[in-house]
Protein backbone atom coordinates (compact mmCIF):
# COMPACT_ATOMS: atom_id res chain seq x y z
CA UNK A 1 0.00 0.00 0.00
CA UNK A 2 1.48 3.32 -1.09
CA UNK A 3 0.38 6.31 0.99
CA UNK A 4 1.37 9.88 0.16
CA UNK A 5 0.98 13.29 1.75
CA UNK A 6 0.92 16.40 -0.43
CA UNK A 7 0.23 20.05 0.45
CA UNK A 8 -1.12 21.14 -2.91
CA UNK A 9 -1.60 24.85 -2.09
CA UNK A 10 -5.00 25.18 -3.76
CA UNK A 11 -6.92 22.43 -5.53
CA UNK A 12 -8.21 24.73 -8.26
CA UNK A 13 -4.77 26.09 -9.05
CA UNK A 14 -3.12 22.69 -8.87
CA UNK A 15 -5.68 20.25 -10.31
CA UNK A 16 -3.70 19.53 -13.48
CA UNK A 17 -0.38 19.17 -11.65
CA UNK A 18 -2.00 16.94 -9.02
CA UNK A 19 -3.69 14.76 -11.62
CA UNK A 20 -0.40 14.31 -13.51
CA UNK A 21 1.46 13.35 -10.35
CA UNK A 22 -1.27 10.89 -9.28
CA UNK A 23 -1.11 9.23 -12.70
CA UNK A 24 2.68 8.93 -12.56
CA UNK A 25 3.20 8.04 -8.90
CA UNK A 26 0.18 5.74 -8.54
CA UNK A 27 -0.36 6.05 -4.79
CA UNK A 28 -3.17 4.01 -3.29
CA UNK A 29 -4.03 6.90 -1.00
CA UNK A 30 -3.17 10.61 -1.16
CA UNK A 31 -3.65 12.84 1.87
CA UNK A 32 -3.97 16.44 0.70
CA UNK A 33 -3.56 19.71 2.60
CA UNK A 34 -4.42 23.32 1.82
CA UNK A 35 -7.13 22.45 -0.66
CA UNK A 36 -8.44 26.00 -0.05
CA UNK A 37 -11.97 25.03 -0.97
CA UNK A 38 -15.29 24.34 0.68
CA UNK A 39 -16.48 20.75 0.32
CA UNK A 40 -19.00 21.71 -2.35
CA UNK A 41 -16.31 23.45 -4.42
CA UNK A 42 -13.88 20.53 -4.50
CA UNK A 43 -13.71 18.97 -8.01
CA UNK A 44 -14.96 15.65 -6.70
CA UNK A 45 -16.32 14.38 -10.01
CA UNK A 46 -12.97 14.89 -11.74
CA UNK A 47 -11.23 12.54 -9.34
CA UNK A 48 -14.13 10.11 -8.99
CA UNK A 49 -14.11 9.68 -12.77
CA UNK A 50 -10.47 8.63 -12.44
CA UNK A 51 -11.37 5.97 -9.87
CA UNK A 52 -10.70 7.83 -6.62
CA UNK A 53 -12.90 7.81 -3.56
CA UNK A 54 -12.96 11.40 -2.31
CA UNK A 55 -13.39 12.64 1.26
CA UNK A 56 -12.94 16.31 2.15
CA UNK A 57 -12.96 18.63 5.12
CA UNK A 58 -12.94 22.02 3.47
CA UNK A 59 -12.91 25.67 4.35
CA UNK A 60 -13.40 28.71 2.16
CA UNK A 61 -10.21 30.32 0.89
CA UNK A 62 -7.62 28.61 3.09
CA UNK A 63 -6.77 25.46 5.05
CA UNK A 64 -8.78 22.34 4.11
CA UNK A 65 -7.73 18.70 3.96
CA UNK A 66 -8.81 15.76 1.82
CA UNK A 67 -8.28 12.07 1.20
CA UNK A 68 -8.15 10.48 -2.26
CA UNK A 69 -8.16 6.70 -2.18
CA UNK A 70 -8.22 3.86 -4.68
CA UNK A 71 -9.01 1.52 -1.79
CA UNK A 72 -12.18 1.47 0.33
CA UNK A 73 -12.40 4.02 3.13
CA UNK A 74 -14.36 3.44 6.31
CA UNK A 75 -15.18 5.41 9.48
CA UNK A 76 -14.30 8.86 8.12
CA UNK A 77 -14.13 11.59 10.76
CA UNK A 78 -13.37 15.29 10.46
CA UNK A 79 -11.81 17.73 12.90
CA UNK A 80 -9.14 17.17 15.55
CA UNK A 81 -10.87 16.37 18.86
CA UNK A 82 -10.37 18.51 21.93
CA UNK A 83 -11.77 21.94 21.03
CA UNK A 84 -15.38 22.25 19.91
CA UNK A 85 -14.83 25.94 19.11
CA UNK A 86 -12.07 25.25 16.57
CA UNK A 87 -13.58 25.88 13.13
CA UNK A 88 -10.37 25.56 11.12
CA UNK A 89 -10.38 22.58 8.71
CA UNK A 90 -7.06 20.92 9.52
CA UNK A 91 -7.76 17.25 10.29
CA UNK A 92 -9.39 14.28 8.55
CA UNK A 93 -9.02 10.59 9.29
CA UNK A 94 -10.30 7.31 7.94
CA UNK A 95 -9.55 3.61 7.88
CA UNK A 96 -8.23 2.41 4.53
CA UNK A 97 -8.87 -1.24 3.81
CA UNK A 98 -6.22 -3.14 1.84
CA UNK A 99 -4.79 -6.51 2.75
CA UNK A 100 -4.72 -5.03 6.24
CA UNK A 101 -6.66 -2.08 7.63
CA UNK A 102 -4.67 1.09 8.36
CA UNK A 103 -5.92 4.18 10.17
CA UNK A 104 -4.88 7.29 8.26
CA UNK A 105 -4.87 10.79 9.76
CA UNK A 106 -4.31 13.69 7.37
CA UNK A 107 -3.32 16.93 9.06
CA UNK A 108 -2.40 20.52 8.33
CA UNK A 109 -0.78 21.81 11.50
CA UNK A 110 -1.00 25.58 12.12
CA UNK A 111 1.90 27.72 10.96
CA UNK A 112 1.98 29.76 14.16
CA UNK A 113 3.59 32.96 12.92
CA UNK A 114 4.05 35.59 14.13
CA UNK A 115 5.47 34.21 17.35
CA UNK A 116 4.94 34.97 20.12
CA UNK A 117 1.28 35.80 19.76
CA UNK A 118 -2.21 34.31 19.48
CA UNK A 119 -1.38 32.33 16.34
CA UNK A 120 1.55 30.67 18.07
CA UNK A 121 -0.55 29.95 21.14
CA UNK A 122 -3.07 28.25 18.83
CA UNK A 123 -0.30 26.18 17.23
CA UNK A 124 0.96 24.88 20.57
CA UNK A 125 -2.58 24.18 21.79
CA UNK A 126 -3.27 22.29 18.57
CA UNK A 127 -0.14 20.22 19.09
CA UNK A 128 -1.28 19.34 22.61
CA UNK A 129 -4.56 18.09 21.13
CA UNK A 130 -2.56 16.18 18.52
CA UNK A 131 -0.56 14.51 21.28
CA UNK A 132 -3.79 13.40 22.94
CA UNK A 133 -5.07 11.90 19.69
CA UNK A 134 -1.68 10.25 19.12
CA UNK A 135 -1.89 8.51 22.51
CA UNK A 136 -5.29 7.07 21.59
CA UNK A 137 -4.00 5.83 18.24
CA UNK A 138 -1.20 4.01 20.02
CA UNK A 139 -3.64 2.50 22.49
CA UNK A 140 -5.67 1.05 19.59
CA UNK A 141 -2.63 -1.05 18.62
CA UNK A 142 -3.47 -1.05 14.92
CA UNK A 143 -1.32 0.28 12.07
CA UNK A 144 -1.85 4.03 11.91
CA UNK A 145 -0.17 7.00 10.24
CA UNK A 146 -0.42 10.70 11.05
CA UNK A 147 0.71 12.42 7.87
CA UNK A 148 0.69 15.91 6.49
CA UNK A 149 2.17 19.37 6.60
CA UNK A 150 3.31 19.67 10.21
CA UNK A 151 4.85 23.14 9.84
CA UNK A 152 7.65 21.82 12.06
CA UNK A 153 11.36 21.75 11.24
CA UNK A 154 12.40 18.97 13.64
CA UNK A 155 16.18 19.43 13.59
CA UNK A 156 18.86 21.69 12.13
CA UNK A 157 19.56 19.16 9.38
CA UNK A 158 15.98 19.63 8.16
CA UNK A 159 16.73 23.14 6.90
CA UNK A 160 19.27 24.29 4.35
CA UNK A 161 19.88 27.44 6.45
CA UNK A 162 18.76 26.66 10.01
CA UNK A 163 20.07 29.97 11.34
CA UNK A 164 17.47 31.78 9.23
CA UNK A 165 14.66 30.03 11.11
CA UNK A 166 15.67 30.53 14.74
CA UNK A 167 12.89 33.09 15.40
CA UNK A 168 10.29 31.33 13.27
CA UNK A 169 7.36 29.39 14.74
CA UNK A 170 8.33 26.35 12.67
CA UNK A 171 11.67 26.01 14.46
CA UNK A 172 11.24 27.56 17.90
CA UNK A 173 12.33 25.28 20.76
CA UNK A 174 8.76 24.92 22.05
CA UNK A 175 7.62 23.73 18.61
CA UNK A 176 10.35 21.16 18.27
CA UNK A 177 9.83 19.96 21.84
CA UNK A 178 6.11 19.44 21.19
CA UNK A 179 6.96 17.42 18.07
CA UNK A 180 9.49 15.32 20.00
CA UNK A 181 6.96 14.59 22.71
CA UNK A 182 4.73 13.00 20.09
CA UNK A 183 7.60 11.04 18.54
CA UNK A 184 8.73 9.85 21.94
CA UNK A 185 5.33 8.29 22.62
CA UNK A 186 6.43 5.56 20.22
CA UNK A 187 5.98 6.99 16.72
CA UNK A 188 8.49 6.63 13.89
CA UNK A 189 9.43 9.48 11.55
CA UNK A 190 9.21 7.30 8.45
CA UNK A 191 11.50 9.34 6.22
CA UNK A 192 14.37 9.43 8.71
CA UNK A 193 14.41 5.64 9.04
CA UNK A 194 15.80 5.39 5.51
CA UNK A 195 17.27 8.84 4.77
CA UNK A 196 19.50 10.28 7.52
CA UNK A 197 21.50 13.45 7.21
CA UNK A 198 21.02 16.88 5.65
CA UNK A 199 19.81 17.91 2.21
CA UNK A 200 16.32 16.36 2.24
CA UNK A 201 13.53 18.92 1.91
CA UNK A 202 9.81 18.96 1.13
CA UNK A 203 9.18 22.73 0.88
CA UNK A 204 10.85 25.55 -1.02
CA UNK A 205 9.46 29.08 -0.80
CA UNK A 206 8.36 30.80 -3.99
CA UNK A 207 10.53 33.81 -3.11
CA UNK A 208 14.24 34.58 -3.56
CA UNK A 209 14.97 31.62 -5.83
CA UNK A 210 14.66 29.14 -2.99
CA UNK A 211 14.07 26.19 -5.33
CA UNK A 212 16.92 27.10 -7.64
CA UNK A 213 19.25 27.51 -4.64
CA UNK A 214 17.89 24.38 -2.92
CA UNK A 215 17.11 26.55 0.10
CA UNK A 216 14.46 24.20 1.46
CA UNK A 217 13.06 22.78 4.67
CA UNK A 218 11.56 19.41 5.61
CA UNK A 219 8.16 20.04 7.20
CA UNK A 220 5.95 17.33 5.63
CA UNK A 221 6.11 14.22 7.78
CA UNK A 222 4.61 10.75 8.10
CA UNK A 223 4.60 9.48 11.68
CA UNK A 224 3.94 5.76 12.06
CA UNK A 225 2.69 3.76 15.02
CA UNK A 226 4.87 0.72 15.85
CA UNK A 227 2.42 -1.55 14.01
CA UNK A 228 2.70 0.60 10.87
CA UNK A 229 6.48 0.94 11.22
CA UNK A 230 6.77 -2.85 11.21
CA UNK A 231 5.19 -2.80 7.73
CA UNK A 232 7.41 -0.05 6.28
CA UNK A 233 9.08 -1.03 2.99
CA UNK A 234 9.99 2.25 1.31
CA UNK A 235 9.78 6.01 1.81
CA UNK A 236 10.73 8.91 -0.44
CA UNK A 237 10.24 12.57 -1.34
CA UNK A 238 9.18 13.32 -4.93
CA UNK A 239 11.27 16.48 -5.02
CA UNK A 240 11.37 16.91 -8.81
CA UNK A 241 7.69 17.88 -8.81
CA UNK A 242 8.76 21.29 -7.46
CA UNK A 243 10.52 22.12 -10.72
CA UNK A 244 7.44 21.67 -12.90
CA UNK A 245 5.04 24.26 -14.28
CA UNK A 246 2.83 26.00 -11.68
CA UNK A 247 4.01 23.84 -8.77
CA UNK A 248 2.95 23.87 -5.16
CA UNK A 249 5.66 25.11 -2.82
CA UNK A 250 5.50 21.62 -1.24
CA UNK A 251 6.20 18.25 -2.84
CA UNK A 252 4.75 14.79 -2.09
CA UNK A 253 6.26 12.53 0.54
CA UNK A 254 5.19 8.88 0.54
CA UNK A 255 5.60 5.53 2.20
CA UNK A 256 4.97 2.00 1.00
CA UNK A 257 3.66 -0.49 3.55
CA UNK A 258 3.59 -4.27 3.23
CA UNK A 259 -0.18 -4.49 3.42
Amino acid sequence: MKIATFNINGIKARIEALTQWLDEAQPDVALLQEIKSVDEGFPREHFEDLGWQVETHGQKGFNGVAILSKLPLEDVTRGLPGDTDDEQARWIEATVVGEQAVRLCGLYLPNGNPAPGPKYDYKLAWMRRLETRARLLLADEMPAIMAGDYNVIPQAEDAAKPAAWTEDALYLPQTRAAFRRILNLGFTDAFRTRHPGAGHYSFWDYQAGAWQRNNGIRIDHLLLTPQAADLLEEVAIDRDIRGRDKPSDHVPVWVRLAC
